[in-house]
């Protein structure tokens, strides 16, 4: 011992004490961001099942409230409550999906020769127009198009459709434990959570379960604050495009519907694939003035809808969304931009309690 401490002594005279204490920092985040990547790949390992349960817990988190007044109020019992919960909700999205497709199929040959007219006109216009250019391989994208159209077992729609054939079973065993899984924790999902809280040592239990109930209180609001901002969003794109005139106005609306539930990253991917529809179909002006439609609509969501729907139970900074869905797209693509804000505004309410400063003083200490 008394050998180590001229040593210690040593050390502390020739290494300044930031550089020691900037040391110790920087093993600890190597340790945790070592922790953390061995995590995401367990994570992405699993994540055929972690999926479909996260969805499903997203689910019940929206139908909660309908759940409970069929239980208490219509005197179901908490079975049926569950199974009717979730029949009407998996009925209206079965509904719109097929509607959708339905639309989409009728007219995606019209959509493909309108596609293939609009090219023309763009490549006659680089060509002929002022700019002149020569492009000697324009035929390509004729071709390309003509392939498309065309049937046959070489067509390119062949082979996309043989891929995603070859994962048609992923898909269905999805589906079906994310409509299992919905059930129970509609219909079980306290019992569930106090057994797991029995893995936690006992003095944290407490703190623990408010934590989360506060958490829950989060994602719930913003489930169904998301539902309400997604209907908009798609009534008021979809009568946007019926009013220019523009094919698929059902497909548009289910697209954009769909994709509102991913921040950011959804918004602008609806938003294109409405322009595109508009400038494919209609020309360039009028898919500036789908673009209008879009950006208007956006506008107002983020300025009105949001703040006022989302109110103080989702009280997470933009910032934080932005950086929350660019991380979670980046690390697990399209499923991480989905769940990222959720999770976050779940996490922040939870933490928020944990640390004194509880979001919903009104829900008390439950038992």
């Amino acid at each position: 011992m008394s050998a180590q401490k001229p040593i210690r002594e040593r050390l502390q005279r020739d290494i300044p004490y930031p550089v020691i204490v900037a040391a110790a920092w920087s093993a600890c985040l190597i340790l945790i961001a070592a922790g953390l990547l061995v995590v995401g790949k367990v994570l992405g390992r699993v994540s055929m099942v972690l999926i479909p349960l996260a969805i499903a817990l997203l689910i019940c988190a929206m139908l909660d409230p309908l759940n409970r007044v069929l239980h208490h109020r219509a005197r179901f019992s908490r079975g049926m409550a569950a199974l009717a919960s979730e029949v009407a909700f998996f009925a209206v999205v079965a509904a719109a999906f097929t509607l959708a497709i339905e639309r989409l199929t009728s007219g995606f040959r019209d959509l493909l020769d309108g596609a293939q007219k609009g090219i023309a006109q763009i490549i006659d216009w680089l060509e002929n127009g002022p700019l002149h250019l020569n492009l000697p391989h324009n035929s390509q994208l004729l071709d390309r198009l003509n392939s498309l159209s065309s049937g046959g077992t070489e067509s390119p729609l062949f082979s996309g459709a043989v891929k995603v054939g070859s994962t048609t079973a992923d898909f269905v065993a999805g589906l079906l434990i994310c409509l299992i899984a919905t059930f129970f924790f509609l219909y079980q999902g306290e019992r569930i959570w106090r057994f797991l809280l029995y893995f936690l040592p006992a003095h944290s239990r407490g703190p623990t379960h408010e934590a989360a109930r506060r958490g829950w209180v989060s994602l719930g609001s913003y489930a169904r604050a998301q539902l309400v901002v997604a209907g908009i969003n798609a009534v008021g794109i979809g009568l946007g495009a019926w009013a220019l005139g523009l094919p698929l106005v059902i497909p548009i609306t289910v697209i954009v519907y769909l994709m509102s539930f991913i921040p950011i990253v959804g918004a602008f991917l609806s938003g294109f694939v409405a322009v595109l529809i508009a400038f494919v179909d209609k020309g360039f002006w009028m898919a500036v003035a789908m673009l209008a439609v879009v950006l208007i609509v956006h506008f107002i969501e983020a300025n009105v809808l949001h703040p006022f729907l989302m109110g103080h139970a989702v009280s997470v900074h933009p910032l934080g969304v932005i950086v929350a869905v660019a991380a979670g797209t980046y690390l697990f693509g399209l499923p991480g931009a989905l769940f990222a804000v959720p999770l976050v505004a779940t996490l922040n309410s939870s933490v928020r309690y944990l640390v004194g400063k509880d979001p919903f003083p009104e829900l008390g200490e439950g038992a």
